[in-house]
């Protein structure tokens, strides 16, 4: 199933979760699952809050629930792509389900010697690899990657590492792993920082007007069960900022602008 198949929001709110592995790589409980509902079977991630390891700088709420209120402003706007996520209960009790998204071979992101990377490619940071040689941190110069960056800002994501960063099987570029975004104190930390300082595109800021209407209507009372008032309308203030500058942001150096890993 596809994550623009109208059934999929259906099928992983109702359908019937069948955990068939642990992904052993997350910081986090993750577990890999299958999901049906009226003979339509899916893949889908599942992160139960039960296995969420308590974060000091994240007190309120679940990270399960910023996950599902990334998706929700995601959603409103159509600004990048986050696969169709519910809040819901499972085998380990009420989680995040969130539909797999199959990837092509091709990486979006990638630490690489200068001279390795691809053309067109965006890079973010010079630095030196373990044998002391150089090496960059580059990233894809796609519309898709772009559209994750803005969302970045808006979301204030704090850990946009590499891997969150997926080229889907059926050409969108995905941004996952959103469990730690939405603080009200800025945090933002993404691999995703090539268009620093270019202006933003009419296409960006046409959705972040829509955006922001949304925000000021339903969308406000959707993010309610999920965030806190002052995080709401922490995401009121970032697309202001946004517009109003009219240009990607730059790296602040009052944070350590980059995540770590870095994949």
């Amino acid at each position: 199933m596809e994550a623009s198949d109208p059934a999929a929001f259906e099928v992983l709110t109702h359908g019937e979760l069948d955990v068939r592995g642990r992904l052993v790589d997350a910081s986090n409980l993750t577990l890999f699952c299958t999901v049906e509902l009226d003979g339509v079977t899916a893949d889908a991630v599942y992160k139960p809050v039960a296995g969420e390891r308590p974060l000091w700088d994240f007190p309120d709420g679940t990270l399960a629930g910023r996950e599902v209120a990334t998706y929700l402003i995601a959603e409103a706007a159509g600004l990048g792509n986050v696969p169709p996520t519910v809040l819901r209960d499972g085998p380990f009790g009420e989680g995040m389900v969130q539909l797999w998204v199959d990837t092509a071979d091709d990486g979006l992101v990638d630490v690489c010697e200068p001279a390795d990377v691809p053309d067109g490619w965006r890079v973010v940071l010079h630095a030196h690899g373990r044998d002391g040689g150089p090496v960059v941190l580059a990233h894809a110069d796609h519309v898709g990657v772009r559209e994750l960056a803005a969302l970045d800002v808006v979301v204030n994501n704090t850990d946009r590492k590499g891997g969150h960063v997926l080229s889907g099987a059926d050409g969108r570029v995905y941004g996952v792993d959103h469990g730690i975004c939405l603080h009200a104190v800025p945090k933002l930390r993404t691999v995703l920082w090539g268009w620093a300082g270019e202006l933003l595109p009419d296409d960006i800021a046409d959705k972040l007007r829509k955006l922001r209407s949304a925000l000021d209507h339903d969308l406000a009372a959707a993010l309610a069960p999920h965030l806190t008032a002052p995080e709401i309308h922490a995401v009121g203030e970032r697309i202001d900022a946004l517009l109003a500058a009219e240009v990607f942001p730059a790296p602040d150096e009052d944070w350590r602008a980059l995540p770590w890993p870095l994949f």
